[in-house]
Protein backbone atom coordinates (compact mmCIF):
# COMPACT_ATOMS: atom_id res chain seq x y z
CA UNK A 1 0.00 0.00 0.00
CA UNK A 2 1.29 3.46 -0.89
CA UNK A 3 2.33 5.61 2.05
CA UNK A 4 0.46 8.86 2.65
CA UNK A 5 3.32 10.21 4.75
CA UNK A 6 3.14 13.98 4.99
CA UNK A 7 -0.52 14.04 4.01
CA UNK A 8 -2.79 16.52 5.75
CA UNK A 9 -5.34 15.03 8.14
CA UNK A 10 -8.82 16.51 8.46
CA UNK A 11 -11.01 15.58 11.42
CA UNK A 12 -14.73 15.45 10.65
CA UNK A 13 -17.16 15.41 13.58
CA UNK A 14 -20.94 15.04 13.08
CA UNK A 15 -22.88 16.54 16.01
CA UNK A 16 -26.42 17.02 17.20
CA UNK A 17 -27.26 18.71 20.51
CA UNK A 18 -23.77 18.24 21.96
CA UNK A 19 -23.20 21.68 23.46
CA UNK A 20 -21.89 20.19 26.70
CA UNK A 21 -19.12 18.12 25.11
CA UNK A 22 -18.38 19.45 21.63
CA UNK A 23 -15.88 22.13 22.69
CA UNK A 24 -13.74 19.63 24.59
CA UNK A 25 -13.94 17.18 21.68
CA UNK A 26 -12.85 19.84 19.18
CA UNK A 27 -9.95 21.04 21.30
CA UNK A 28 -8.71 17.51 21.94
CA UNK A 29 -8.94 16.59 18.25
CA UNK A 30 -7.23 19.80 17.17
CA UNK A 31 -4.43 19.05 19.63
CA UNK A 32 -3.52 15.83 17.83
CA UNK A 33 -0.22 16.56 16.07
CA UNK A 34 -1.37 14.94 12.83
CA UNK A 35 -4.62 16.94 12.52
CA UNK A 36 -4.58 20.12 10.43
CA UNK A 37 -8.31 20.90 10.25
CA UNK A 38 -11.35 20.16 12.39
CA UNK A 39 -14.79 20.36 10.77
CA UNK A 40 -17.97 20.01 12.84
CA UNK A 41 -21.28 19.37 11.14
CA UNK A 42 -24.13 20.70 13.27
CA UNK A 43 -26.86 18.32 12.16
CA UNK A 44 -30.01 20.24 13.06
CA UNK A 45 -29.18 20.96 16.69
CA UNK A 46 -31.64 22.88 18.82
CA UNK A 47 -28.98 23.93 21.33
CA UNK A 48 -25.73 25.92 21.08
CA UNK A 49 -23.62 23.13 19.55
CA UNK A 50 -22.57 25.26 16.58
CA UNK A 51 -21.56 28.21 18.71
CA UNK A 52 -19.52 26.09 21.12
CA UNK A 53 -17.78 24.31 18.25
CA UNK A 54 -16.92 27.60 16.55
CA UNK A 55 -15.58 29.07 19.78
CA UNK A 56 -13.37 26.00 20.22
CA UNK A 57 -11.79 26.60 16.81
CA UNK A 58 -13.70 24.28 14.49
CA UNK A 59 -15.00 25.07 11.04
CA UNK A 60 -18.76 24.56 11.37
CA UNK A 61 -21.18 23.40 8.69
CA UNK A 62 -24.84 23.60 9.72
CA UNK A 63 -27.87 21.64 8.58
CA UNK A 64 -31.20 23.40 9.07
CA UNK A 65 -32.76 20.07 9.99
CA UNK A 66 -31.45 16.74 11.18
CA UNK A 67 -30.35 14.66 8.19
CA UNK A 68 -28.56 11.80 9.93
CA UNK A 69 -24.98 10.82 10.56
CA UNK A 70 -24.10 9.73 7.03
CA UNK A 71 -25.41 12.93 5.45
CA UNK A 72 -23.58 14.99 8.06
CA UNK A 73 -20.25 13.32 7.32
CA UNK A 74 -20.75 13.73 3.59
CA UNK A 75 -21.47 17.43 4.12
CA UNK A 76 -18.29 17.75 6.15
CA UNK A 77 -16.09 16.14 3.50
CA UNK A 78 -17.77 18.18 0.75
CA UNK A 79 -17.07 21.34 2.74
CA UNK A 80 -13.46 20.24 3.14
CA UNK A 81 -13.11 20.03 -0.64
CA UNK A 82 -14.58 23.51 -1.08
CA UNK A 83 -12.20 24.96 1.50
CA UNK A 84 -9.20 23.30 -0.12
CA UNK A 85 -10.06 24.78 -3.49
CA UNK A 86 -10.84 28.21 -2.06
CA UNK A 87 -7.66 28.41 -0.01
CA UNK A 88 -5.51 26.51 -2.53
CA UNK A 89 -4.39 24.09 0.13
CA UNK A 90 -3.07 20.58 -0.55
CA UNK A 91 -5.77 17.94 -0.36
CA UNK A 92 -6.21 16.30 3.02
CA UNK A 93 -5.44 12.73 2.06
CA UNK A 94 -6.58 11.32 5.41
CA UNK A 95 -9.92 11.79 7.18
CA UNK A 96 -10.40 11.15 10.89
CA UNK A 97 -14.03 10.53 11.91
CA UNK A 98 -14.88 11.08 15.57
CA UNK A 99 -18.10 11.22 17.54
CA UNK A 100 -18.98 14.57 19.07
CA UNK A 101 -19.35 13.29 22.62
CA UNK A 102 -15.80 11.98 23.13
CA UNK A 103 -14.84 15.18 25.00
CA UNK A 104 -11.24 15.18 26.29
CA UNK A 105 -10.75 11.51 25.43
CA UNK A 106 -10.54 12.45 21.73
CA UNK A 107 -6.90 13.23 22.46
CA UNK A 108 -6.32 9.45 22.47
CA UNK A 109 -7.35 9.00 18.81
CA UNK A 110 -3.79 9.23 17.51
CA UNK A 111 -3.25 5.46 17.12
CA UNK A 112 -6.01 5.42 14.50
CA UNK A 113 -4.15 7.92 12.33
CA UNK A 114 -0.60 6.59 12.25
CA UNK A 115 -1.22 3.33 10.29
CA UNK A 116 -3.17 5.25 7.64
CA UNK A 117 -0.45 7.85 7.20
CA UNK A 118 2.16 5.08 7.06
CA UNK A 119 0.21 3.29 4.34
CA UNK A 120 -0.32 0.19 6.49
CA UNK A 121 -4.11 0.48 6.31
CA UNK A 122 -6.69 2.33 4.25
CA UNK A 123 -9.18 2.23 7.12
CA UNK A 124 -8.64 1.90 10.86
CA UNK A 125 -11.47 1.28 13.31
CA UNK A 126 -11.29 2.10 16.99
CA UNK A 127 -12.09 -0.65 19.47
CA UNK A 128 -13.17 1.14 22.65
CA UNK A 129 -12.97 -0.09 26.24
CA UNK A 130 -16.18 -1.13 27.97
CA UNK A 131 -18.38 1.95 28.16
CA UNK A 132 -20.68 3.13 30.95
CA UNK A 133 -23.65 5.47 31.10
CA UNK A 134 -23.47 8.90 32.75
CA UNK A 135 -24.86 7.25 35.87
CA UNK A 136 -21.92 4.85 35.92
CA UNK A 137 -24.00 1.83 34.89
CA UNK A 138 -22.88 -0.63 32.19
CA UNK A 139 -23.99 0.34 28.71
CA UNK A 140 -27.35 -1.08 27.69
CA UNK A 141 -28.22 -3.45 24.90
CA UNK A 142 -28.34 -7.18 24.40
CA UNK A 143 -25.93 -7.50 21.49
CA UNK A 144 -28.53 -8.01 18.77
CA UNK A 145 -27.33 -5.08 16.66
CA UNK A 146 -23.64 -5.88 17.12
CA UNK A 147 -24.17 -9.56 16.36
CA UNK A 148 -26.16 -8.74 13.24
CA UNK A 149 -23.46 -6.32 12.05
CA UNK A 150 -20.61 -8.76 12.72
CA UNK A 151 -22.27 -11.67 10.95
CA UNK A 152 -23.36 -9.53 8.04
CA UNK A 153 -19.90 -8.05 7.48
CA UNK A 154 -18.28 -11.49 7.69
CA UNK A 155 -20.76 -12.99 5.23
CA UNK A 156 -20.46 -10.20 2.70
CA UNK A 157 -16.72 -9.54 2.68
CA UNK A 158 -15.00 -11.98 5.03
CA UNK A 159 -13.80 -9.40 7.55
CA UNK A 160 -14.18 -10.49 11.20
CA UNK A 161 -15.02 -7.27 13.02
CA UNK A 162 -14.62 -6.80 16.76
CA UNK A 163 -16.22 -3.34 16.76
CA UNK A 164 -18.50 -3.23 13.69
CA UNK A 165 -20.46 -0.20 14.91
CA UNK A 166 -17.54 1.94 16.07
CA UNK A 167 -17.76 5.46 14.69
CA UNK A 168 -14.17 6.26 15.62
CA UNK A 169 -12.40 5.74 12.30
CA UNK A 170 -9.59 7.00 10.14
CA UNK A 171 -9.37 6.42 6.40
CA UNK A 172 -7.74 7.66 3.26
CA UNK A 173 -9.59 10.06 1.01
CA UNK A 174 -9.62 7.34 -1.65
CA UNK A 175 -11.20 4.85 0.74
CA UNK A 176 -13.85 7.41 1.62
CA UNK A 177 -14.65 7.93 -2.04
CA UNK A 178 -14.90 4.18 -2.62
CA UNK A 179 -17.36 3.92 0.29
CA UNK A 180 -19.50 6.77 -1.04
CA UNK A 181 -22.37 7.33 -1.11
CA UNK A 182 -22.35 6.32 2.53
CA UNK A 183 -24.95 3.95 3.93
CA UNK A 184 -27.75 5.94 5.51
CA UNK A 185 -28.01 6.76 9.19
CA UNK A 186 -26.48 4.30 11.64
CA UNK A 187 -25.65 1.91 8.82
CA UNK A 188 -22.69 4.05 7.80
CA UNK A 189 -20.03 2.07 9.66
CA UNK A 190 -21.19 -1.34 8.48
CA UNK A 191 -21.52 -0.16 4.89
CA UNK A 192 -18.13 1.57 4.95
CA UNK A 193 -16.33 -1.51 6.24
CA UNK A 194 -17.87 -3.78 3.61
CA UNK A 195 -17.23 -1.36 0.75
CA UNK A 196 -13.59 -0.75 1.69
CA UNK A 197 -12.82 -4.46 2.11
CA UNK A 198 -14.57 -5.30 -1.15
CA UNK A 199 -12.40 -2.69 -2.87
CA UNK A 200 -9.36 -4.75 -1.88
CA UNK A 201 -8.06 -2.28 0.71
CA UNK A 202 -6.67 -3.09 4.14
CA UNK A 203 -8.75 -2.58 7.28
CA UNK A 204 -7.30 -2.69 10.81
CA UNK A 205 -9.05 -2.57 14.16
CA UNK A 206 -7.07 -0.81 16.89
CA UNK A 207 -7.63 -0.60 20.64
CA UNK A 208 -8.06 3.04 21.64
CA UNK A 209 -8.72 4.64 25.02
CA UNK A 210 -11.76 6.63 23.92
CA UNK A 211 -14.95 7.19 25.90
CA UNK A 212 -18.31 8.56 24.86
CA UNK A 213 -21.80 8.78 26.32
CA UNK A 214 -23.25 5.26 26.21
CA UNK A 215 -26.96 4.49 26.01
CA UNK A 216 -28.68 2.66 28.84
CA UNK A 217 -31.65 0.32 28.99
CA UNK A 218 -34.25 3.04 29.35
CA UNK A 219 -36.81 3.80 26.64
CA UNK A 220 -34.50 6.28 24.88
CA UNK A 221 -31.74 3.69 24.75
CA UNK A 222 -34.07 1.04 23.38
CA UNK A 223 -35.37 3.37 20.69
CA UNK A 224 -31.80 4.29 19.75
CA UNK A 225 -30.88 0.63 19.30
CA UNK A 226 -34.05 0.00 17.29
CA UNK A 227 -32.99 2.75 14.87
CA UNK A 228 -29.49 1.27 14.73
CA UNK A 229 -30.90 -2.15 13.93
CA UNK A 230 -33.09 -0.73 11.17
CA UNK A 231 -30.22 1.13 9.51
CA UNK A 232 -27.66 -1.67 9.91
CA UNK A 233 -30.07 -4.16 8.37
CA UNK A 234 -30.73 -1.84 5.45
CA UNK A 235 -27.00 -1.42 4.86
CA UNK A 236 -26.55 -5.18 4.85
CA UNK A 237 -29.53 -6.02 2.66
CA UNK A 238 -28.57 -3.35 0.13
CA UNK A 239 -25.18 -5.07 -0.25
CA UNK A 240 -26.49 -8.60 -0.78
CA UNK A 241 -28.72 -11.34 0.58
CA UNK A 242 -27.91 -11.93 4.23
CA UNK A 243 -28.96 -15.28 5.61
CA UNK A 244 -26.81 -16.01 8.64
CA UNK A 245 -26.78 -12.39 9.80
CA UNK A 246 -30.54 -12.09 10.03
CA UNK A 247 -31.45 -15.61 11.06
CA UNK A 248 -31.53 -14.77 14.75
CA UNK A 249 -33.56 -11.65 14.10
CA UNK A 250 -36.20 -13.46 12.08
CA UNK A 251 -36.89 -15.54 15.16
CA UNK A 252 -37.34 -12.39 17.24
CA UNK A 253 -40.97 -11.21 17.01
CA UNK A 254 -40.03 -7.62 17.86
CA UNK A 255 -38.00 -7.15 14.70
CA UNK A 256 -39.12 -9.82 12.24
CA UNK A 257 -41.80 -7.58 10.79
CA UNK A 258 -39.58 -4.82 9.57
CA UNK A 259 -36.96 -7.29 8.35
CA UNK A 260 -39.57 -8.70 6.02
CA UNK A 261 -40.26 -5.18 4.74
CA UNK A 262 -36.56 -4.59 4.13
CA UNK A 263 -35.93 -7.80 2.19
CA UNK A 264 -34.87 -7.06 -1.42
CA UNK A 265 -37.58 -7.80 -3.96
Amino acid sequence: MTSTSGSRVACVIPAKNEEERIAATVKAAAGLPQVATVIVIDDGSTDATAQHATAAGAIVVSHDRNRGKAAAIESGVNALGVLEQRDREPEAGVILLLDADLADSAAAAGPLIDPVIAGEAALTIGVLPEQTTVEGEPAGGHGVVVTTARKGIAELCGFRARAPLSGQRCLTRRAFELASPLAAGFGIEVGMTIDVVRAGLTVQEIDVDLYHRATGNDLAGQLHRARQLRDVTRALTSRGLIKSATGELRANPTVSGFLQRLRPR
